[in-house]
């Protein structure tokens, strides 16, 4: 058994070995996982999440990085978690882009973690939301959330992040898949980049005039710019952080960064909770009795309204 009270005093002291252990500790459910989060309640709250998201192959890692960079100049502790695909053989992360980001990897100042999907769709780490919440605790005043990469589906990052930054890259068919992805709904910062490549103006083009259609802004709504970035040379991202902390302000002003964190502690709370009755479910007289009302309804005696009612009214009583 860790010491937990111990490993959050050393995380706050900016330790990364004790950072290391409470985000295995979240990781690997831990029974202690609820003294852990009771622990770090207190200490949370104060850092600016940003998330990353785009297809594969537009950037994100070097545009990390880089943010990390800009980030430290202005002396400020910066945490990575940097959301692999798993492995379906060890369900570990099989990127690594600790190893892409090196450059940070003596830093005291920036923590870098990367975590693994375990099939968890979304784009993030089922266990990303108390990943954030550690790194929140220890003390970096940006925690970089970049997800997995993998598409359409990869729309949760908005629902985790205070600030969530869309990436597109020229030649790679983006805006298109932007359209059909929804991504146009949840980004808050486009950054197209690559932008010393051909296209890189017409995909900036592309990406305004889809998001004038589908706007419906009022009078001091907030308008997502469009940043071009060439981020392996560390092109633009001075402008991206200027979006970056622009949205910040008018989120404060307008009390929509509060809105967000409220909203956000209420998706937790409640992943939780239906977690935990999916575990109840699991354990009612054990398997066999979702397996006899399963038998019911196949064999016509019983519908799924009337078995989830029997199955509730179980759980109710134990």
């Amino acid at each position: 058994m860790q010491d937990v009270s111990s490993l959050v005093a050393q995380a706050r002291e900016g330790r990364p070995r004790a950072v290391a252990r409470l985000i295995s500790l979240v990781e690997g459910a831990s029974p202690q996982l609820r003294e852990v989060m009771a622990a770090l309640a207190p200490l949370t709250g104060n850092a600016y999440v940003v998330g990353l998201t785009g297809s594969p192959g537009v950037g994100k890692s070097t545009s990390t990085s880089a943010l990390v960079t800009a980030y430290r100049k202005q002396g400020k502790r910066v945490g990575v978690l940097a959301v692999d695909p798993s492995s379906p053989f060890s369900g570990g992360a099989l990127l690594g882009d600790r190893v892409r980001m090196s450059d940070h990897a003596s830093d005291p100042g920036v923590y870098i973690r990367s975590m693994a999907t375990r099939g968890h769709l979304g784009g993030l780490a089922w266990a990303a939301p108390q990943a954030i919440r550690v790194l929140d605790a220890a003390g970096c005043d940006v925690v970089i959330v970049e997800t997995v990469g993998v598409g359409q589906s990869e729309v949760e990052i908005a629902s985790q992040a205070d600030t969530s930054v869309v990436l597109l890259a020229p030649g790679m068919g983006d805006g298109i898949q932007a359209a059909k992805a929804g991504i146009l709904e949840i980004g808050d910062v486009y950054v197209v980049n690559k932008a010393d490549r051909d296209g890189a103006d017409a995909t900036a083009r592309e990406l305004n005039h889809m998001l004038g259609l589908g706007e419906s802004r009022g009078p001091g709504d907030w308008r997502a710019p469009i940043v071009k970035t060439v981020a392996a040379r560390a092109e633009g991202i001075d402008e991206l952080v200027e979006a970056l902390e622009k949205h910040r302000a008018w989120m404060e002003e307008r009390g929509v960064l509060a809105e967000r964190r409220l909203a956000r502690a209420a998706r937790e709370v409640e992943t939780i909770a239906v977690t935990a009755l999916r575990a109840r479910i699991g354990d009612l007289h054990g398997d066999r009795h979702v397996d006899a009302l399963a038998d019911r309804i196949v064999a016509g005696e019983l519908d799924p309204y009337r078995a989830a009612d029997e199955l509730v009214a179980g759980l109710t009583e134990n």
